[in-house]
């Protein structure tokens, strides 16, 4: 067992410790969060007092195969959010040799060595492809998704529906990983979605077991879903925002490597400095163990774009 803490965005709590501050002072750039969310509307009481029946996943699946444009073929699991099918998946197959390009997202190696397997890219019978990618946004082809059990996590795709690798669920020995926090900003949901090939993603049912996704959940998801006016206003918002806080960030010496309309990646010299520097402003960012250079950080909510401006502006 591996206490290690793993290197996660977030932790608000040990900033605000550290540079002093109430949680509700700090401005949390850390994630890649959607900082306008979707409107979670009304519940009826049935949602939070009776377990979840059928109807109401049938609607979730109905509203996720329109919107991503599943094929029939590929079957659809709704989960308590992302990370808990990534922990699930390595399962899925005996331990061999799994592929997982770096930099990237550290769950998916934590997961395959917690199951037992080895990172390696000679040979792998799994592959892991984060697409875009977390940290630096870049994009996977078809191509690249050649192994026998391949997983393609697209939490940061609903930016950028035109990329999505949606058209390979079909194929036997994949599946592909869709968050919910992300795009609709919804983390605190806890939604995710496995989509793929059947056997795999009936075994993957089997692993996190019945009335895994709350009432809740389940119709916000399905709301959320069928809304696809709300969907393309977001993603014109995100995008102009984006090119907002890289002019923002180049102004004030820092240079664009990559990232999504949810989240950019600066080289900014000194990361650690940075950092600190932001946060005396109560503004937290996200740096990396693997680079000095690198400051990531999320889009600002509409009224809090001046705290960042001065921020960055302060001595």
């Amino acid at each position: 067992m591996n206490d290690t803490p793993r290197d996660h965005g977030g932790g608000l709590d040990a900033a605000a410790m550290h540079y002093g501050g109430a949680r509700s002072d700090w401005i949390d750039l850390s994630t890649g969060i959607n900082p306008v969310p979707y409107a979670v509307g009304e519940f009826t009481q049935n949602d939070w007092s009776a377990l979840p029946d059928a109807a109401a996943f049938d609607a979730l699946i109905i509203a996720a195969r329109s919107f991503w444009n599943v094929a029939e073929g590929a079957a659809i699991l709704p989960a308590p959010g992302a990370s808990a099918l990534i922990a699930r998946v390595p399962a899925l197959s005996p331990c061999a040799r799994v592929g997982i390009p770096k930099p990237t997202y550290n769950e998916h190696a934590a997961a395959f060595v917690a199951q037992g397997w080895q990172i390696s890219d000679d040979a792998p019978s799994a592959r892991v492809l984060v697409h875009p990618n977390n940290p630096d946004g870049r994009l996977w082809r078809a191509t690249d998704a050649d192994s026998p059990l391949t997983i393609i996590d697209e939490s940061f795709c609903d930016i950028a529906p035109e990329a999505s690798l949606i058209h390979l669920a079909e194929r036997e020995g994949t599946i592909i990983l869709k968050s919910f926090g992300k795009f609709w900003g919804l983390a605190g949901l806890r939604l995710g979605f496995a989509i793929g090939d059947p056997k795999l993603i009936a075994r993957l049912g089997d692993f996190i077991g019945p009335w895994a996704v709350s009432g809740p959940a389940l119709r916000t998801g399905a709301r959320a879903l069928n809304d696809t006016t709300w969907a393309e206003h977001t993603r014109a918002r995100l995008g102009a925002d984006a090119t907002r806080l890289d002019a923002l960030m180049r102004a004030h010496g820092a240079n664009v490597v990559g990232g999504t309309s949810l989240f950019r990646l600066y080289d900014v010299g000194d990361a650690a400095a940075w950092q600190d520097k932001l946060a005396k402003s109560h503004i937290w960012s996200r740096v990396f163990p693997y680079s000095d250079n690198w400051l990531r950080l999320g889009l600002p909510a509409p009224d809090q774009w001046l705290r960042l401006s001065t921020a960055l502006s302060a001595p």
